[in-house]
């Protein structure tokens, strides 16, 4: 028995779409990167961009639970002396790149350093239902329906 591993001739890259209307953040974001990655193939391999493409809709839409939408603040530095600048989750989702916290959460939890940002160039996510990659015909995944704790219903 030898170990597989992946040449880029090997691998083969679908598009893949995700309705993230009523659905949790974490629980889309650890799914949303484990596609990314390719750990959901036989054919991983670590130290290859061997993911899918994932279209995310409806990103403006997502549930977060218990007191995250204004407990939950996401930070950033001006650069300038005193510039540190806060919003909280409530604020990002009510404003005009809801989408920004899904990729935020989804670029959280795939590594850092330059495999990790090869792949975060496959993540197309979108706040409205609409997408320009209709033309890659991508495949459904019903994330929702998968396990009923992925959808908020309150």
């Amino acid at each position: 028995m030898k170990t597989f591993s992946a040449k880029p001739a090997d691998i083969e890259k679908k598009w893949i779409i995700i309705d993230a209307d009523g659905v949790v953040l974490g629980r889309l974001a650890v799914e949303v990167a484990r596609i990314l990655r390719g750990k959901n193939k036989p054919t991983y391999t670590p130290h290859m961009d061997c993911g899918d493409n994932v279209i995310v809709i409806n990103a403006g839409k997502i549930k977060l639970t218990g007191k995250k939408l204004t407990d939950k603040t996401y930070y950033w530095h001006t650069g300038h002396p005193g510039g540190i600048k806060q919003r909280t989750a409530g604020q990002i989702l009510a404003g005009a790149h809801p989408e920004r916290v899904v990729t935020k959460a989804v670029e959280r939890m795939v590594p850092r350093g330059p495999l990790g940002r090869q792949q975060m160039k496959n993540l197309r996510v979108y706040a409205g239902t609409e997408h320009p990659h209709e033309a890659q015909s991508p495949v459904v995944l019903d994330f929702a329906s998968q396990n009923p704790k992925n959808k908020r219903s309150a």
